[in-house]
């Protein structure tokens, strides 16, 4: 069974296993508006929580993408540099990011539960 967590930053995590796949939430790509273009990070690269792991660029804004937990970068969303709007017609699911190998389980405790980021976006309001 897969646990999705939120952090402030509006980036999600679903975590299967030892591994995490990561991307932008609902709300953060309609804050965003249409995305045009998606920099992901290098397979086998180490981040660390929050540290930049990725940029997307909208017609608004270019917006750092921050790792929610530390690990090595296992896979990127390739699908992404062709169809960058994946981000905004599916967020949550085909538009994610990457996967990596979770390094450290605990950080994950640091993170919003589904629930918990509802009430945060509502008192963004």
């Amino acid at each position: 069974m897969s646990d999705v967590r939120f952090t402030k930053d509006h980036e999600w995590v679903r975590i299967e296993g030892d591994t995490a796949t990561v991307g932008i939430s609902e709300y953060a790509q309609e804050q965003l508006g249409d995305v045009v273009f998606v920099e992901l990070p290098t397979v086998g690269a180490d981040v660390e929580a929050g540290g930049d792991a990725a940029v997307v660029e909208s017609v608004k804004a270019a917006s750092e993408v921050y790792a929610p937990i530390g690990g090595t970068i296992v896979e990127v969303n390739e699908d992404l540099e062709a169809t960058p709007g994946l981000v905004n017609e599916s967020a949550e699911d085909a538009g994610w990011f990457w996967r990596m190998e979770i390094s450290d389980a605990d950080e994950l405790e640091e993170l919003m539960t589904t629930a918990d980021y509802k009430a945060f976006l509502e008192g963004l309001d």
